[in-house]
């Protein structure tokens, strides 16, 4: 079944865009390679809440304690490298959904 609607994936990081664009590449990747159509949008943390409506996972480096009505998943696992191949899974399997 070929997937219509493009996933929004918020990618964020802290503060600034370094780590948030390593991330934001892997996932582009990914998303090329199983043929999933993405809208990546890089943004602070702090700029989460005004993607409430139309976000459909969130990927970020830094804590973040709130709810959001998408799946967040931790990609510290990029700047770590460690468990990063798990991560990516993670991340795929919510963008197949």
């Amino acid at each position: 079944m070929e997937q219509t609607k493009k996933k929004q994936v918020l990618v964020a990081c802290g503060a600034g865009v370094a780590t948030s664009t390593v991330v934001n590449g892997a996932i582009e990747e990914m998303a090329k390679e199983h043929k999933i159509k993405v809208d990546l949008v890089q943004i602070k943390i702090s700029e989460v809440g005004s993607y409430v409506d139309t976000a459909d996972l969130l990927v970020t480096t830094a804590m973040t304690k709130k709810e959001y009505p998408f799946p967040v998943i931790n990609a510290r696992a990029f700047l770590t490298g460690i468990g990063k191949e798990d991560t990516k899974q993670q991340i795929l399997d919510e963008l197949k959904k």
